[in-house]
């Protein structure tokens, strides 16, 4: 079952268990993943799609699973960005809710490498690349972010690539 397929299924199971916030979550989930295989299989030009051509491509369920992951990381990212300004707004009635749906959307994606693993790939990394300044930092946390698409948080690259090239 794919993850579009599975975040579907848990829908009923969330409203069944009266858990209001697993349930608003993965609505937002599935509906964000129907709007990109929407997006993905659209035809071209100005006309937009047609009821019948939205019904067709969910039911199709013509989303992959990496496609999945990206909405799902936009999903946390998103809500992590959410919890930071909040913070920075003193609305601590806010964060409670968010942090519980970010929970939720983490729950679907692999589990993120180490800081030390990290580490670890960036110091390989920077000695195949032969970088030796900052000003090379860019073409390095591009390299390395390659590598490690959805396994790495992006801000804790930077941040051990900024440290080691100081």
């Amino acid at each position: 079952m794919s993850i579009y397929e599975s975040i579907e299924a848990k829908i009923p199971e969330a409203l069944r268990a009266h858990d209001e916030v697993q349930l608003r979550t993965l609505r937002s989930l599935f509906a964000a993943m129907t709007n990109v295989a929407i997006t993905k299989y659209a035809h071209s030009g100005n006309t937009p799609v047609t009821a019948t051509e939205a019904a067709q491509i969910k039911a199709d369920r013509s989303l992959t699973d990496e496609e999945a992951l990206d909405v799902l990381r936009l999903a946390a990212s998103q809500r992590k960005d959410s919890i930071h300004m909040f913070e920075r707004a003193g609305r601590n009635d806010l964060i409670g809710p968010e942090r519980d749906e970010l929970r939720i959307i983490q729950s679907y994606l692999p589990t993120q490498m180490s800081r030390d693993q990290v580490e670890e790939v960036v110091q390989a990394k920077l000695v195949e690349l032969k970088v030796s300044s900052s000003t090379e930092s860019g073409k390095l946390i591009g390299a390395i972010m390659k590598d490690l698409k959805g396994k790495a948080d992006g801000a804790v690259v930077k941040e051990i690539v900024d440290s080691l090239l100081e």
